[in-house]
C-alpha cells in the first residue's frame, strides 16, 4: 500500500510541474501600439455665440455654433477644401459619414 501511495504522490508532483500547452502571448504590433488621435477641440466664447472648433492634425473640419438665442448648428467641411456647409443636425438626409484615415502614405 505504501509503495502505491508513494508512486501516486510522486507522479502527481511531476504532472503539476509539466509546462502548459498554452502558446506564449504575441508581441504588440505597431498598429496596436499607436494611440488613436483624438480631435482637438477649441472653444471660442463670443458675445452672441459659442463656437467649438474641431481639428484633426491641425486641420479644421467642423465647427459647432451655439448661439445665445436659438438652436445650435454645425458647419462641416465635407470635401476637405475649406468650404463649410451648414447642417442643423448631423442625421437625416444630410448624414455626414465618418471618414477616418486608416492608412496614410
Amino acid at each position: 500500500m505504501r509503495p502505491i501511495l508513494l508512486s501516486l504522490l510522486l507522479s502527481s508532483s511531476v504532472y503539476a510541474a509539466a509546462p502548459s500547452d498554452a502558446p506564449p502571448p504575441l508581441p504588440a504590433t505597431e498598429s496596436e501600439a499607436k494611440v488613436l488621435e483624438a480631435p482637438e477641440i477649441r472653444v471660442i466664447e463670443k458675445t452672441d455665440a459659442t463656437i467649438a472648433e474641431y481639428r484633426l492634425r491641425g486641420k479644421l473640419y467642423m465647427m459647432k455654433v451655439t448661439p445665445k438665442v436659438g438652436l445650435p448648428y454645425f458647419l462641416v467641411d465635407k470635401e476637405g477644401q475649406g468650404r463649410f456647409d451648414r447642417s442643423d443636425d448631423l442625421g437625416g438626409s444630410n448624414l455626414s459619414v465618418p471618414r477616418w484615415v486608416i492608412f496614410e502614405f
